[in-house]
């Protein structure tokens, strides 16, 4: 009875434990900066308008135009890079064809998750960090910046760049359930989460 309860704890325990990503991981996996970040953010908050609980990934080309994007409701609180991988790549595998065919990865997927709290990583964050890693991995991605949006502003983890604007709470419209942005940046029509 005493193994059984041994095997289990640390089964359970050990795969959450590496299905997330604090700071000084997320620097030494090389992710590329991005050249202007408050424009990147900007382009994404205005097309998405995200609400808290809401997760926006997106696509670059290497010139680093937006290539595709898609925005959804993600549960919060989940502290495990698992579910967050499967998220992601649910929603890449919607809006983009994979690049796994290419030798080496060209595109660039960035993260942006609009969250209530404050601006620094959260083990949430972790979690988030590492299914992007993964989605990339799996969707033959090269792995981008990931940032938080709070009602203080815009925060790219580890790479210290912050802004106030926008914010969390700079939404001009209601959001949408989800918004996907399709190949070569023509927005579809967004769908309302109520009925008309």
């Amino acid at each position: 009875m005493t193994i059984g309860f041994v095997q289990e704890a640390s089964s359970a325990t050990s795969p959450l434990v590496s299905r997330s990503l604090e700071p000084a991981e997320w620097t030494d996996i090389s992710v590329p900066m991005l050249a202007n970040p408050r424009d990147v953010i900007k382009d994404l908050h205005s097309r998405h308008l995200p609400a808290p609980s809401t997760a926006v990934v997106a696509v670059y080309d290497p010139d680093g135009r937006i290539r595709a994007s898609a925005s959804f409701t993600a549960r919060s609180g989940v502290v495990d890079g698992w579910e967050r991988r499967n998220a992601l790549l649910s929603h890449l595998r919607r809006v983009i064809p994979h690049d796994l065919r290419l030798r080496k990865p060209i595109r660039i997927a960035v993260l942006l998750v609009c969250r209530d709290g404050a601006p620094g990583w959260t083990g949430s964050d972790g979690a988030w960090m590492w299914g992007l890693r993964d989605a990339c991995t799996l969707h033959g991605l090269r792995c981008g910046s990931y940032v938080t949006l709070t009602a203080d502003g815009w925060n790219v983890i580890a790479e210290n760049r912050a802004g106030r604007t926008p914010n969390a709470d700079s939404r001009t419209r209601r959001p949408a359930d989800t918004a996907p942005t399709l190949p070569g940046g023509s927005p579809q029509p967004l769908r309302r989460a109520a009925a008309q």
